[in-house]
């Protein structure tokens, strides 16, 4: 190579990297904080992991909370240090469920009052796993179901069922907080509680029985869903709907790419087993391609935490659908779907 070509082409190579340079300061930096460990965050991962967020001008940083990270543990699933953070309560966007924040805004004096933007679960997907001696749902009558914390999407499920079969809490079935874990059952703390998609997919591995799918029941619930702070939301919702349209754009990538789907597993999560990632992704079809925010999960959540101080609320005081009105109607959810 001559001097003047490798003048030329280290000039070259230099103004790639200003223009790389000059490129990620465009983007808008955006913390996101995940909440759980679930099967509803790999979308979020995959956005990060494919370069969606960049695509649509976000610099988005996303962690777990440590105490996730200790939940997800007690069923074998063991997230990277690197992906766990102790301060992200107070992100602008979080990942979660819109049932455990309106229960968090109602009863604690300095929970951060969020707005549901879009919602991946709007029904109770969990399963019942039990002990092996629980063969069917009516086995539980008289035993401990474990669930996470009052308020969460696994208390509103234990609600549900209780109300559905008929029986008083406390007296046909004992609910017990911080038990939604493998290891509570198999450890013989509790006789079944009610897992996510990751952790029914892993039952098998410690012998637990998978007792029902409670999907099949259509329990409305304010699950996982884009929650915005409300007055950050106010001042930066174009940056919002960007995010919004990162997040459908890479469900709408899961659905179509399994390699995908098991990378981002693999990485954040550490599920590498082949059989354990093949349980969870049969539940990607359950995502929807619409993600609008659930109002019937909101009025479920509301009925069942009916205190006086939720009655100064109604629903719409928790959702705002107008950025997946603007995405439907413009046409962008169905072309992801036509490609």
């Amino acid at each position: 190579m001559g001097f003047w070509t490798r003048i030329a082409a280290t000039a070259a190579f230099s103004c790639l990297g200003i223009a790389a340079a000059s490129a990620a300061e465009r983007l808008t930096p955006l913390d996101v904080a995940l909440g759980d460990v679930s099967l509803n965050k790999v979308s979020f991962l995959i956005a990060a992991d494919r370069g969606l967020y960049a695509k649509y001008g976000l610099d988005v940083h996303q962690f777990i909370t440590p105490g996730a990270a200790q939940v997800a543990a007690s069923s074998g699933v063991i997230v990277p240090k690197e992906y766990v953070k102790q301060d992200i309560g107070s992100a602008p966007i979080s990942i979660g469920g819109g049932s455990p924040m309106i229960y968090r805004v109602i009863t604690t004096p300095n929970a951060i009052d969020r707005v549901l933007l879009a919602t991946d679960e709007s029904i109770i997907r969990d399963h019942i796993i039990a002990t092996p001696n629980v063969s069917r749902l009516e086995d539980l009558k008289g035993k401990r179901l474990g669930y996470s914390v009052p308020g969460a999407v696994t208390h509103v499920g234990a609600l549900s069922l209780a109300k559905h079969m008929g029986w008083q809490v406390g007296r046909d079935i004992t609910l017990v907080g911080g038990g939604n874990g493998l290891n509570h059952v198999r450890d013989g703390k509790e006789d079944a509680f009610l897992a996510s998609a990751i952790a029914f997919a892993m039952a098998p591995e410690v012998n637990l029985k998978d007792v029902i799918d409670l999907t099949q029941y259509k329990f409305p619930v304010a699950g996982s869903s884009i929650l915005a702070e409300k007055k950050w939301y106010a001042a930066n919702k174009d940056t919002a709907v960007r995010f919004v349209k990162a997040h459908i754009e890479s469900v709408a990538l899961m659905k179509t790419n399994k390699a995908a789907f098991n990378a981002a597993l693999a990485k954040w999560f550490n599920v590498k087993d082949a059989k354990a990632q093949a349980r969870m992704y049969e539940e990607v079809d359950e995502l929807p391609q619409k993600p609008y925010p659930t109002v019937e999960g909101i009025k479920a959540t509301m009925a069942f935490y009916d205190t006086p101080e939720m009655k100064k609320h109604k629903a719409e005081d928790w959702y705002d659908s107008s950025i997946m009105t603007e995405l439907d109607k413009s046409g962008f959810i169905d072309g992801l779907y036509k490609k």
